[in-house]
């Protein structure tokens, strides 16, 4: 770690330089922007980046220390708080770093054979003789838990009615396009691409889901949050200026360019312009612009760690056997969100923050979730472990 010589004030980051890992994904946005438009130098750090292979490569290195903080599954840090997602650590979420802009994918051998919706592949699955393979992105990420909660909203048990295996978001259309998967479930452009390359569809969008839920976080170890909370701070307060840019419609084509280049996302650039825009093409004939599209700022309602959030994931973690027994999920949240690190960072920005760390929602298959009782939210599923 490179240790600021200069530094004079207390409140100046302990750190000069941090080393920051991100996945070839869309909504890596805010970590590039940050850092390619000079937003880490506004507050007196350095954005290293590194681009990795597969979230397990970014869990591994943020456990060894060999990355300092990363663009991260909201699920697989919690995975790991928990032990569930590989080794024990001690973890923190910074801020969420965006809303939505996920999706589900399925193969056009499956569209030809007559399934375009998840009710059509409900009745499909009955017929078959043996079990479909679906792929998500890590075992307690959010694109395990997308996929699970869409298909259990079908009627389908992602345990006893399909096989999942597990995918890194690059590599998803390759598989789909050789047939080792019937459809996944990834942030985009992977979605996109599959449309692109006329390998599959897409079904449904995270959005559809639930809509504005939450995604992608800046994740560190508690270890570093507590060694070095300047820096933390310095970093929740540069990403907040990307993603505030971010969420300007105009500015997306730049950093579509930006992204669409081989040390990031690596992509046609129309595959991942269109979506990060709002523009959908379903691949089945449906077009739409779609205002629920991937968010980054919305006045910091994007960024605030609720704790409702994190406490979702448990409750899904719970549901599909994951967890034997249930945890003390407020406390849990309490501990790994660190809302007090955020809340100074937006308040020194005048961007306003949340006065109540819980929020309501309801998903696609009409359930409210609000984190007052997740034991009794877990249990009023028919479908689950």
């Amino acid at each position: 770690m490179v240790l600021k010589s200069s530094v004079k004030s207390e409140l100046a980051p302990e750190l000069s330089e941090v080393q920051v890992g991100f996945i070839p994904l869309t909504d890596c946005a805010p970590i590039v922007v940050a850092s390619k438009m000079g937003f880490d130098k506004k507050y007196g750090i350095n954005i290293k980046l590194h681009k990795e292979a597969s979230w397990a490569v970014i869990r591994d290195k943020l456990i060894s220390g060999d990355l300092h903080a990363a663009h991260a599954l909201y699920g697989m840090v919690y995975g790991v708080e928990l032990g569930i997602g590989g080794q024990q650590k001690d973890m923190a979420v910074l801020m969420t770093l965006n809303h939505n802009g996920q999706g589900i994918t399925l193969s056009n051998q499956l569209k030809v054979q007559g399934v375009n919706s998840g009710s059509d592949l409900s009745s499909f699955l009955k017929q078959q003789a043996s079990k479909l393979t679906f792929a998500q992105t890590f075992p307690t990420g959010t694109h395990a838990m997308w996929l699970y909660y869409w298909l259990a909203s079908h009627g389908i048990d992602p345990l006893r009615d399909v096989k999942t295996v597990v995918v890194p978001p690059p590599q998803m259309v390759a598989n789909i396009s050789s047939c080792n998967v019937a459809g996944y479930c990834a942030g985009e452009p992977w979605n996109a691409r599959a449309i692109y390359d006329q390998v599959g569809f897409t079904v449904a969008t995270s959005q559809d889901i639930w809509v504005n839920h939450p995604e992608k976080v800046l994740g560190v170890t508690a270890e570093f949050a507590d060694q070095y909370p300047q820096t933390c701070r310095a970093m929740i307060m540069a990403i907040l200026e990307a993603c505030r840019y971010l969420d300007v419609m105009d500015n997306r084509a730049q950093v579509t360019d930006m992204l669409a280049g081989p040390d990031y996302v690596n992509a046609p650039r129309q595959v991942i312009h269109d979506r990060f825009v709002g523009d959908y093409d379903d691949g089945n004939g449906k077009l739409w612009h779609d205002a629920n599209a991937v968010k980054f700022f919305d006045g910091g309602k994007v960024n605030f760690p609720y704790l409702s959030d994190a406490m979702w994931f448990m409750t899904q973690f719970r549901r599909w056997g994951l967890l034997k027994t249930a945890p003390d999920y407020l406390a849990l949240a309490s501990k790994v969100n660190r809302i007090d690190m955020y809340t100074q960072a937006a308040h020194a920005m005048e961007i306003n923050t949340q006065q109540q760390p819980m929020r309501t929602s309801r998903l696609m298959d009409g359930v409210v979730w609000d984190g007052t009782d997740p034991d009794a939210y877990v249990n009023q599923f028919d479908i689950r472990s």
